[in-house]
């Protein structure tokens, strides 16, 4: 088929490899929060001369000037918390390389475009595949100083780049450009000076296999009694011994509880971070420790007992539960939530609409979940939809990297499989091949509805192209096959369908319908090969 690109194969996503869960530090003193400010102001402003130092260091970072770096962190706090420091910031760098890259990508990509559309003619058409040319000599003359903007800032990113120059912000960029808008945050000055500072704090530990607790630093006991290692310009607030201090608080983490006293009581390394929420004035511990790497099933097996296909939206999940032979069962299904608000909000709504979805997964008695393996990072350019300013800001709103992670992380919990497929033509073939046929006076079919029967096709290894049914047993080939559930070495599984009457791509008359050739009888001669009428010439009698 031309111009359709080669789609990837499906395959079963990993499960996840770690665990994080939080629970809030209720009932501290004032002595307590105390000592948890110094500690953090005083570790984040190490932390802030370690990622300076870092970045200084650029592509001359080698192992020797990360034991330098250590040796120097180490004398104003410990070992244990300059290692947690320079594994931070090391994290941070690479992070902020990779973004660099991304950045540096997402210029070309502009770039590209705009060289493609400024060298057709003005009033160029467009295709479904490639926008036209610009409309007017004055959006060209705009559009190529937009150019030059680009092609200068590309220059400059991939000129930082192979001089391993990174701009990395502690405490977030967006939050240091909300001070110069804190009347559109609803923010007073002291407010976000509260919430700067204590983004910048660093109160978090590593945590060490066969060490008491799984963490020397931050120690939680199995009766959830939490105590710091204070650095050592703080050890006169020590509670207790060994330089420690002691909370009054204590941490019962409800969520995975068992899990979690596990590990400790079998001393496995544990990672822990203690922060402060300032909106709501709370102070949180946050656990996180590694497990084994979830075995996947085959594709196959995911395969046996049939799937559900869920097509992602700006809004809502629509899903449709599909037999091992690509047929749809059952009425589609639609899991909505709202992604506006703010991150606490859409987090929440993502979570409700993933229960919901999992639980009709289970009840409908399958083992497996297909979706698109979605990336919208060439969509999201503002050179590809410039006047499409609302759907850029659809697409660049679906979260689609958090969705794909919390699936895969709540299904595997359940026992389900992820399956992920090439996100090409999904929704355009799904429309149409599906969307009509499955419309019911009673059941509406959405596009949507119809992208999530492709998609557990393409999962299952079923084309997305709907099939005619087996043929009549007076039939010629009545030992043939010509339907999808047919394996794929099956003969005559590709067999076509009839053409449409209701539609026709070309040649369609004024009134909109089409209108059916006439057809040769059995009995003309060759009409069955030609499917025409044949006019021979008149005879000449002699």
């Amino acid at each position: 088929m031309g111009g359709v690109r080669e789609l990837a194969a499906p395959f079963v996503v990993p499960g996840p490899c770690g665990v994080a869960i939080r629970d809030r530090l209720k009932h501290l003193t004032p002595q307590d929060e105390h000592v948890l400010r110094l500690v953090g102001e005083h570790q984040g402003a190490l932390a802030s001369r370690d990622l300076r130092a870092r970045c200084a260091d650029g592509l001359e970072h080698s192992a020797d000037t990360w034991a330098s770096r250590k040796r120097d962190l180490t004398v104003q706090s410990s070992s244990r918390i300059a290692g947690a420091i320079t594994k931070a910031t090391h994290d941070q760098w690479a992070l902020a390389r990779r973004c660099q890259a991304a950045h540096i990508r997402n210029l070309e990509a502009g770039i590209r475009t705009l060289r493609y559309r400024l060298s057709l003619p003005i009033g160029e058409p467009g295709t479904k595949r490639a926008a036209g040319g610009y409309r007017s000599k004055g959006e060209w003359f705009h559009k190529s100083r937009r150019l030059a903007a680009l092609e200068a800032r590309h220059a400059a990113a991939v000129s930082d780049r192979q001089a391993g120059r990174v701009r990395v912000v502690r405490g977030g960029r967006r939050l240091l450009s909300t001070r110069h808008h804190l009347a559109d945050a609803h923010l007073t000055e002291e407010q976000w000076r509260e919430r700067w500072e204590a983004e910048r704090w660093f109160i978090a530990a590593d945590g060490e296999s066969g060490k008491r607790f799984g963490n020397e630093t931050i120690r939680v006991t199995p009766d959830g009694g939490v105590s710091i290692k204070l650095p050592a310009p703080l050890a006169h607030l020590a509670n207790a011994k060994h330089g420690r201090y002691t909370l009054t608080s204590t941490a019962a983490f409800a969520h995975r509880g068992q899990e979690w006293a596990d590990c400790i009581v079998a001393n496995r390394a544990v990672a822990y971070r203690i922060h402060l929420d300032t909106e709501r004035g709370r102070w949180y511990l946050t656990a996180s420790w590694q497990r084994p790497v979830v075995q996947t099933i085959p594709l196959e097996a995911a395969r046996a007992r049939g799937l559900i296909g869920v097509d992602t939206n700006a809004d809502h999940f629509a899903a449709y539960h599909l037999d091992p032979h690509g047929n749809p069962i059952g009425e589609p299904r639609r899991f909505f939530y709202d992604l506006s608000g703010t991150t606490t909000h859409r987090d929440a709504q993502t979570r409700h609409a993933l229960t919901r979805l999992i639980n009709w997964t289970k009840s409908a008695g399958v083992t497996a979940i297909a979706i698109e393996d979605l990336d919208f990072t060439t969509e999201k350019t503002r050179e590809k939809h410039g006047r499409k300013k609302q759907f850029r800001q659809l697409i660049s709103g679906i979260p689609t990297g958090k969705l794909k992670a919390r699936l895969v992380s709540m299904a595997a919990e359940q026992g389900l499989a992820i399956v992920a497929v090439d996100p090409a033509y999904t929704s355009l073939w799904g429309a149409q091949h599906w969307q009509k046929p499955l419309t019911t006076p009673r059941r509406g079919m959405s596009r949507h509805d119809a992208a999530g029967i492709a998609i557990g096709r393409r999962a299952l290894g079923h084309p997305v192209r709907r099939r005619t049914a087996p043929p009549p047993h007076d039939r010629r080939d009545r030992a043939g096959h010509r339907t999808a559930q047919a394996g794929p070495g099956t003969r005559g599984r590709e067999g076509t369908r009839p053409p449409a009457t209701d539609h026709a791509p070309r040649d369609v008359p004024p009134n909109g319908k089409r209108k059916r050739q006439p057809s040769a009888s059995n009995t003309v001669r060759d009409a069955p090969s030609t499917q025409q009428w044949v006019q021979d010439s008149l005879m000449h009698a002699g």
